[in-house]
């Protein structure tokens, strides 16, 4: 089972409902731009974690044969391997804010300027794999099983979701052991004070005793020191990538070219320094320009309606009850993504958007019929064929007309 596939819908919930207080209230916790580009990262990310999932059960699987025994399934034993998961995912978290390398598998989840259980959703695409590889490991080697360790892996991210929101202050005498929004918006803050604190995730006590907690003060300005101004989900989430990568090319250092994966974050080759680093890093909200950008006009409707379908699309991709070779899956984690790269061209009014958004629109449901058919689980002749025919010529005249109309140049 895939554990991803039965917390998503809670997720959707919460986050449903997050919006429906907020527009009620107008508290203008969304910006749409924002949230469009969270969800497209956090759905593209769902299909990333069907491969993570199938090297956890096979690479821990064989780890597992050398763990003393195995611990059974009791709740007092999941009790324990999440305070335990807790623990290490405490440094993993660290490592990720003080390695460069490890940095650029967590980065995307910050570049977000805005604070809202969407931004829990904005899910690097390397970093899950990064923590199962280099972390979660220890736990199957201490006896429990590949199954646990990823079902336990699961929860543990569901009760670090809930921290995403400004909607909720300060909690009071919890605060003094379970990790709270309050705790975890400094996390996300980008202000000098706020940098590199409150790593833990569910229990709070890991970031006082090893000195990386940050108490709540100043209002929190989010997001990143060096925001990605996009919103491509693959630049967002390969921004920092890119950087190492450059970097690594073009030092004259062979021994810089090693070491800068290695090195604190941040940290860049002599010959490449363009001038010193400032002894103050982050900046305040007053100091704070966020981005926002000009997409097609009258697209918000449209997007939203396709966020819908796109969940839909998504369930059927990673549902792992669904007969779906890993075949099927990668066909249909192909349109996903190029669904979500659309957006992000929609939303910034480029002209490669208008073609890609159609192709997509047709391989999707193309792909989506054909592998439903080919698993016997619809035919080709039924209501969901004619529906779907139906949704995909609506969504293509809608698009080609808007599009073609924004394009046009304006009568004087």
């Amino acid at each position: 089972m895939n554990v991803y596939a039965f917390i998503t819908p809670i997720v959707v919930l919460l986050l449903l409902l997050e919006i429906i207080e907020s527009l009620r209230g107008r508290k203008g916790v969304y910006d749409f731009q924002d949230t469009i580009a969270n969800l497209g990262t956090g759905i593209g990310n769902q299909c990333i974690n069907l491969a993570v999932a199938f090297f956890v059960y096979k690479f821990y699987g064989w780890l597992h044969q050398f763990a003393p025994w195995t611990i059974p399934t009791t709740w007092y034993s999941m009790l324990a391997l999440l305070i335990l998961s807790d623990f290490v995912f405490y440094w993993f978290h660290r490592t990720g804010h003080r390695v460069n390398i490890f940095w650029a598998a967590h980065m995307p989840h910050h570049s977000s300027e805005e604070m809202n259980l969407s931004v829990g959703i904005r899910a690097s695409f390397t970093q899950r794999l990064f923590q199962f590889l280099f972390f979660d490991w220890t736990l199957v080697l201490i006896g429990f099983t590949p199954e646990q360790v990823y079902a336990v892996a699961a929860v543990h991210l569901l009760l670090a979701y809930w921290h995403h929101t400004r909607l909720i202050g300060r909690l009071g005498w919890l605060e003094r052991l379970f990790v709270t929004p309050s705790h975890h918006r400094v996390h996300h803050g980008v202000n000098p004070q706020y940098i590199d604190k409150n790593y833990a995730e569910f229990v709070i006590i890991w970031d006082k005793l090893f000195g990386s907690y940050e108490e709540e003060v100043e209002e929190v300005c989010y997001g990143i020191t060096h925001p990605p101004r996009s919103w491509d989900p693959f630049l967002i989430n390969f921004q920092f990538w890119r950087q190492l990568c450059s970097d690594a090319w073009n030092t004259r250092s062979w021994w810089d070219k090693l070491r800068i994966w290695f090195m604190p974050t941040g940290w860049r080759p002599a010959d490449l320094r363009s001038h010193e680093a400032s002894s103050v890093i982050g900046y305040t909200l007053t100091e704070q320009v966020k981005f926002r950008s000009k997409g097609f006009p009258g697209m918000s409707g449209y997007i939203v309606a396709q966020v819908l379908l796109g969940l839909g699309y998504m369930y059927v991709t990673i549902n792992m009850q669904w007969p779906l070779s890993a075949v099927d899956r990668f066909m249909l984690s192909v349109g996903i993504f190029g669904m979500i790269v659309s957006w992000g061209g929609i939303m910034q009014a480029r002209r490669w958007a208008i073609p890609l958004e159609v192709l997509r629109l047709l391989y999707m449901s193309g792909t989506l019929v054909i592998v439903l058919h080919r698993t016997d689980l619809l035919s080709w002749t039924s209501w969901f064929t004619v529906v779907v025919a139906l949704v995909v010529g609506i969504s293509i005249l809608f698009f080609s007309y808007r599009a073609r109309r924004s394009l046009a140049p304006s009568s004087v």
